[in-house]
């Protein structure tokens, strides 16, 4: 499944407020949860755990914090670009400040993978990198992001 199918508008956000990772992975457990009291906490303890075994910060930047859990029935996304970068512990050490999360129910393994493998390929092109660093606004963001445009606009 294309992440753009993943993902919606109200899921994609600024982060003004410095924060922590584990801060981080918390607005983006509210976000996948939709704000439900039932899911957040398995989400959040789901993005943590998978942490646990391993930083998602996939470098230059990015991190892809994921879980699979049983409190969905769908897969989801939510983006969050951060005003102040945060530790992830990413392999090359640089701060994280384009997140996308991401939550699957735990039956849909392989649709989870190829998702992350998608995204792992859309993150590591430096000018979708840069056109999503660069993006004016929150609407430009996710029409960006909702859009899956692979390259910037030609300077004018």
């Amino acid at each position: 499944m294309p992440y753009t199918d993943l993902l919606v508008a109200d899921r994609i956000v600024q982060v003004v407020a410095p924060g922590t990772r584990d801060q981080v992975l918390d607005v983006a457990a509210r976000l996948l949860s939709g704000d439900s009291p039932d899911w957040t906490g398995p989400i959040a303890e789901g993005l943590r755990g998978r942490e646990a075994l391993g930083s998602t910060g996939i470098g230059r930047g990015v991190a892809i914090p994921h879980c699979r859990s049983g409190a969905l029935g769908e897969p989801v996304a939510a983006f969050l670009r951060l005003a102040t970068p945060v530790d992830f512990k990413a392999h090359d050490g640089q701060p994280v400040d384009l997140v996308f999360a991401m939550a699957s129910p735990r039956d849909r393994t392989q649709e989870h993978l190829d998702t992350l493998s998608e995204l792992a390929g859309r993150f590591a092109d430096p000018d979708f990198r840069e056109t999503v660093r660069e993006a004016r606004d929150i609407a430009a963001l996710r029409k960006l992001l909702l859009s899956g445009a692979r390259r910037r606009a030609p300077a004018s």
